[in-house]
C-alpha cells in the first residue's frame, strides 16, 4: 500500500544500545534481549540505526522516527543510563537531520539521578520526554520516592511514556502454571500480562494523587492505552462513585485527568475494533501514531493508518491528526521535508 500524502511521525520506536548487555553482563544477569531469547528475532533490528531503519522509513512515509530504548528489567545504574543516552544522541546526530528524536533512558531505581539525567537529556541533547519502564524492579512510582522525577518531566514541560516492562514478582504469582516458562513469560508479557502491569502503573500513579499534586503533568500510555479505554465506564464510574467515602480525597476526577493529562499511542495495535475504542473514550488530540518498530512493521502501520480512513472511523482532518500533528503539538517537534 502506497505511503500517505502527509507526514508522519512515530513514537514508539525501539533501539538497543551495547551499554545495556555490557550492563547485564558486568551483573552477572542474563541479557533478555539477547538473541536466542523470545524477542532475539528483532535484536538485529535494535542494534541497526542508519541505513536498513532509513530506508523502512521512506518506503512507507514515516518522516520522523521517536526512538527509545526497549525496556530493561534489571533496572540500569546511572552511569549505564547516561551513557545509552549519549550514544543515542550520536546515533541522531550521524543520521540526516530531522528524521530522529529521542526519549531519554533514566536509572529508575536512582530518583534524584534520574530525575538530574532527565533534565541534561532535554536541556542538553534536546530529547523531548522520557520514557520509563511500567515498574523498576518491581516496584510502582506511587511511592514518594520517584515524584521528583515526575516534578522534573512537569516543570520541563515534556511527557513520560509509561512502557509495559516484565515484572518478575507478578509472573511467578499469576503467569507461572501448567505449561512451558517461555509461555509464563509470553503470556506475563506481550501476550498479555505487561499491558495490564502499564495500566496499574498509571492508575497507582492517579490514586496516589500525583496528578493533584502536579496538575502540569503528560504521562503517554502505548499499545492503544494500555486496556483502560476497554474498562474506561466501569474504572471512571467506580472510582468517580465510591473513592470520595474510602480515602480519595483527589480535586480531580479520573475522567478530567485521562482528558488533560494523558495521551494515547497505537505501537503496533494495527485492529480497527480497538481503535474504534480508543477513538471515543479519547479527546481527538490526544490519539497519535506508533509502530513498535522493530516488533511492528512499518508497512502494516502504515496499513493500518489508511484503514482508518476507508473504514470511516477518522476524516483526512482526523488522520492527520493522528498520524503526525498531535504528536508535533506534544513534542514540540517540526517535521522537516526529506
Amino acid at each position: 500500500m502506497a505511503p500517505l500524502s502527509h507526514p508522519i511521525i512515530t513514537l514508539e520506536e525501539a533501539f538497543l544500545s551495547p551499554h545495556v548487555p555490557s550492563f547485564y553482563a558486568a551483573q552477572n544477569h542474563p541479557d533478555p534481549h539477547a538473541e536466542s531469547g523470545l524477542t532475539g528475532f528483532a535484536t538485529p533490528s535494535l542494534f541497526e540505526f542508519g541505513a536498513q531503519r532509513l530506508s523502512s522509513m521512506n518506503d512507507n512515509g514515516i518522516s520522523l522516527q521517536i526512538v527509545s530504548h526497549v525496556p530493561s528489567p534489571l533496572p540500569l545504574d546511572v552511569r549505564t543510563a547516561a551513557a545509552v543516552n549519549d550514544d543515542v544522541a550520536a546515533k541522531i546526530a550521524a543520521n540526516p537531520a530531522g528524521r530522529f528524536a529521542a526519549f531519554a533512558t533514566l536509572p529508575m531505581r536512582y530518583p534524584e539521578d534520574a530525575a538530574k539525567e532527565l533534565r541534561r537529556c532535554v536541556r542538553e541533547l534536546g530529547f523531548v520526554g522520557a520514557l520509563i519502564d511500567s515498574n523498576c524492579g518491581g516496584r510502582f512510582y506511587d511511592d514518594s520516592t520517584f515524584f521528583p522525577v515526575f516534578a522534573a518531566a512537569a516543570d520541563l514541560d515534556v511527557p513520560i511514556y509509561i512502557h509495559p516492562c516484565p515484572n518478575e514478582a507478578v509472573k511467578q504469582l499469576l503467569y507461572a502454571g501448567n505449561y512451558s516458562a517461555d509461555i509464563a513469560t509470553s503470556l506475563s508479557e506481550y501476550a498479555w500480562g505487561w499491558h495490564n502491569d502499564a495500566a496499574v502503573s498509571f492508575l497507582r500513579l492517579f490514586a496516589c494523587g500525583i496528578f493533584d499534586r502536579l496538575p502540569a503533568l503528560k504521562i503517554v500510555l502505548g499499545h492503544c492505552g494500555e486496556m483502560i479505554p476497554f474498562q474506561m465506564e466501569r474504572t471512571a464510574n467506580v472510582i468517580e462513585r465510591q473513592w470520595p467515602h474510602i480515602g480519595g480525597d483527589h480535586s480531580r476526577t479520573f475522567r478530567a485527568v485521562w482528558n488533560e493529562n494523558v495521551w494515547v499511542t497505537t505501537s503496533g495495535f494495527f485492529d480497527t475494533g480497538n481503535m474504534a475504542c480508543v477513538l471515543r473514550q479519547c479527546r481527538p488530540d490526544r490519539v497519535m501514531f506508533s509502530v513498535d518498530y522493530p516488533f511492528g512493521k512499518n508497512e502494516a502501520g502504515v496499513a493500518f493508518l489508511n484503514k482508518l480512513l476507508e473504514e470511516g472511523l477518522v476524516d483526512e482532518e482526523g488522520l492527520e491528526r493522528i498520524a503526525w500533528k498531535n504528536a508535533e503539538g506534544l513534542l514540540r517537534v517540526k517535521v522537516e521535508t526529506w
